[in-house]
């Protein structure tokens, strides 16, 4: 296995960066076309995902479902990104786009857009996100000419994507979310990662739980899942890589684990999430898990949401992100929950000829929780200032 160290001396360049990766990928690659944990979504014959599915979820603590979103949805998905990464402001604070023009500007109280320095680790090795990333990935230097900032992160997919809204709402990846984490599944947050072809940056080895590893009722669910819509094909160099069987584990010791493999990234055991554009992942947020400096020239656009079990959310205290230690409470919830409802029936509006999910906790409120033009405003705007991090 090829390594590398991130020490200033030897820091290497995009080219010697991705020749370092091509043994760990190609051992990483056949390992995970080895798992059980891909294929088109099934259900049993209660409307339950198929057992086989939910027990590959919880041995190896994610799944690939194969061909969930049609070519059409797929290309409106796209449409709404490319607009939104073409017009993005080029900087953080830019009033112009990539070619000069006047940038998309948002009003909402969360900035949508956030960039990083072309193939940087901005949270590896930082307190930021309560510290969950401890060590740092290496930072290739970029040999061409580049902007001083490329984007990583677009907020509020629901607001800012109206393709994204109705994704949301999606009865498969709803039913999944119920199948995994009950009928009464609450939201977690959403955001699109950018990985730019060539430039994108990394996202260090971390854990996504914070608050429930102390916990007496800790098991392997207990801080839920993540999906990404992939719309773009996935290949090992640019796709997020999982650490199978890691959400069983508990709180794992990162820096150890890095230090114990001569201080390499490259761990041994990882798989990456190989997708082809319309696959759903799901993945387990306490499996260990991270993404490589973009030296590829493959871009990827994942759109990141997740869901949680009410159970685990209910009078616990918010962190991550959140300026404010709230606990979240039952009406809380309600209200941050209403951005599903709102989904479903912006869906339904959309594909009126598809299954409309059946969301347990909103039964028999579906006139309340249309989507129009006043929800848009009242439900829809800054709804992500609602999210329930745990």
């Amino acid at each position: 296995m090829n390594t590398q160290t991130t020490s200033a001396q030897t820091t290497p360049t995009a080219t010697q960066h991705a020749a370092s990766l091509d043994d760990y990928i190609a051992t990483g690659t056949a390992r995970a076309l080895a798992l059980n944990n891909r294929g088109p979504v099934r259900y049993s014959h209660d409307g339950q995902l198929h057992p086989e599915i939910l027990e590959a979820y919880w041995a190896h603590g994610f799944y690939v479902f194969e061909g969930l979103i049609d070519a059409d949805e797929v290309s409106s998905l796209r449409r709404d990104a490319e607009h939104l990464m073409d017009h993005a402001p080029v900087s953080q604070h830019a009033d112009v786009d990539h070619a000069g023009r006047p940038a998309i500007k948002y009003d909402f109280k969360r900035p949508t857009f956030s960039y990083v320095k072309p193939l940087s680790d901005p949270w590896g090795g930082t307190p930021l996100l309560s510290g969950r990333h401890p060590t740092q990935m290496v930072q290739p230097t970029v040999e061409t000419d580049a902007p001083e900032a490329v984007l990583f992160l677009i907020n509020g997919m629901c607001q800012v994507m109206p393709s994204g809204l109705r994704v949301y709402g999606h009865p498969d990846i709803l039913s999944i979310a119920a199948s995994v984490n009950g009928e009464d599944f609450t939201p977690y947050n959403d955001v699109l990662f950018v990985k730019p072809a060539g430039l994108g940056g990394s996202v260090a080895w971390h854990q996504d739980g914070v608050t429930h590893w102390d916990s007496p009722d800790w098991d392997p669910g207990i801080h839920g899942f993540n999906f990404q819509v992939q719309l773009y094909e996935c290949t090992p160099r640019n796709a997020l890589w999982v650490m199978p069987g890691t959400h069983q584990q508990g709180r794992i010791d990162i820096k150890a684990l890095v230090a114990a493999n001569q201080g390499s990234e490259q761990l041994p055991g990882a798989v990456p999430l190989i997708c082809q554009p319309g696959d759903v992942t799901i993945v387990n947020r306490q499996a260990l898990h991270c993404s490589f400096a973009n030296t590829s020239p493959n871009l990827r656009v994942s759109l990141t949401f997740g869901f949680h079990r009410r159970a685990s959310v209910l009078g616990a205290q918010g962190a991550l992100s959140q300026a404010s230690r709230e606990t979240y409470d039952a009406q809380r919830i309600f209200e941050r929950s209403r951005i599903i409802a709102l989904a479903i029936d912006a869906r339904a509006q959309h594909y009126p000829q598809q299954r409309r999910f059946d969301y347990a906790p909103f039964r028999g409120l579906e006139d309340e929780f249309r989507f129009n033009a006043e929800t848009e405003q009242t439900i829809l705007r800054d709804y992500n200032l609602q999210d329930l991090s745990i």
